[in-house]
């Protein structure tokens, strides 16, 4: 929504476009084929009071969560399994404690053996193997955090729906990808812990020192802020404060508030992986001189010493360098956010190169 000039006008947003050189093309575009997606997050004490807001202003005949399906993973697949095959708890506790994290990969039989198990028990063999093919596979339905459903027909004409487990909840039993699919409207209503920190920052600020202030009106250029946040003095801060944030603040330095967006913006994977991480930092101490390509390219990435940082900068340079429109541009962004699952950035392989060499 930031990219949007009209959400701007309208207040829903406070970052001015046009000020800031957004492309309307990351807010929607032809090409994309799909409404814009504008993300609604409110403090996280607020979540009931705004859900049934939800409910009470469409009604419970045109408004519901969407469900989410939570899939076998190696852990919960272990456990079920175990308990099906009636192994005993113990034995199913130290075998799916040999999993780290989130894993899909199963328990390896050499890991097995190190815990001297009996790999020529059957029911134990038979155990492993079934946890294996269960991988991926839907274990039940769950409610989605806030991806609320609005239709103008009746919802019970369109989609199965079922009661929630909390109470005045109701859940359509199909989750966000079959919700894009059918083209259905779905909005984003999220709770933020952070938020409410800092609506009871704003409030103490007022209640005790009588200033009065707001998202909007916070000071971006405060010297006394920016000189903790050079020291990585910054725990409980948004988006500077995990570890990896924290160790390239005094490396950094930020001065400004776009100093923050770099920051926030280069402790990525992208921008780690890619290398861009040292150029930026020795060209910004003057160890290094600032290199374009081509000389188009200096209003595109002049603000980060021709380090390409963000998404906006990547449409760009699609659109200067490689004769893409700002709707294909946006699609290339798509395919870069999502390369991981979809694998979809190689189409846009010869393309890019194609235009580039043209160009």
């Amino acid at each position: 929504a930031a990219n949007s000039a009209v959400c701007f006008v309208l207040g829903i947003t406070s970052i001015d476009p046009g000020r800031n050189d957004l492309l309307f093309e990351r807010f929607v575009s032809e090409e994309r084929r799909e409404p814009p997606d504008i993300d609604v997050d409110f403090e996280h004490e607020r979540r009931e009071i705004v859900m049934q807001w939800v409910f009470d202003t469409y009604g419970r005949d045109h408004a519901a969560l969407c469900s989410t399906v939570v899939r076998y993973r190696t852990k919960g697949a272990i456990r079920d399994v175990g308990k099906a095959l009636g192994l005993p708890e113990d034995l199913i506790r130290t075998l799916s404690g040999q999993v780290w994290g989130w894993s899909e990969e199963g328990v390896a039989e050499r890991h097995v053996a190190e815990l001297n198990f009996n790999l020529s028990d059957r029911r134990l063999r038979l155990a492993l193997d079934l946890a294996r093919q269960l991988m991926g596979a839907p274990r039940h339905l769950s409610q989605h955090p806030g991806g609320f459903v609005l239709t103008h027909d009746r919802l019970d004409d369109l989609v199965p729906i079922e009661p929630a487990a909390m109470i005045d909840r109701q859940v359509i039993e199909w989750d966000k990808d079959d919700i894009d699919a059918l083209r259905f409207m779905k909005v984003d209503v999220l709770a933020l812990g952070m938020l409410t920190c800092m609506k009871r920052g704003l409030d103490l600020l007022a209640e005790h020192k009588g200033v009065n202030l707001d998202l909007a009106t916070i000071p971006a250029e405060d010297p006394r802020t920016y000189a903790m946040i050079r020291k990585a003095d910054t725990l409980g801060t948004f988006q500077i404060e995990s570890r990896a944030q924290m160790s390239m603040l005094p490396r950094l330095k930020p001065r400004t508030y776009y100093d923050l967006v770099v920051q926030v913006a280069i402790v990525r994977p992208g921008p780690i992986q890619g290398d861009m991480v040292h150029p930026y930092l020795r060209r910004r101490e003057g160890l290094e001189p600032v290199h374009y390509p081509k000389p188009e390219l200096e209003k595109v990435l002049g603000k980060t010493l021709g380090v390409p940082l963000f998404q906006e900068q990547a449409m760009r340079v699609a659109i200067e360098c490689a004769g893409f429109t700002p709707g294909e541009a946006d699609l290339l962004r798509k395919s870069m956010a999502t390369f991981k699952h979809t694998g979809g950035v190689s189409s846009f392989r010869t393309k890019l190169i194609e235009g580039m060499v043209a160009n």
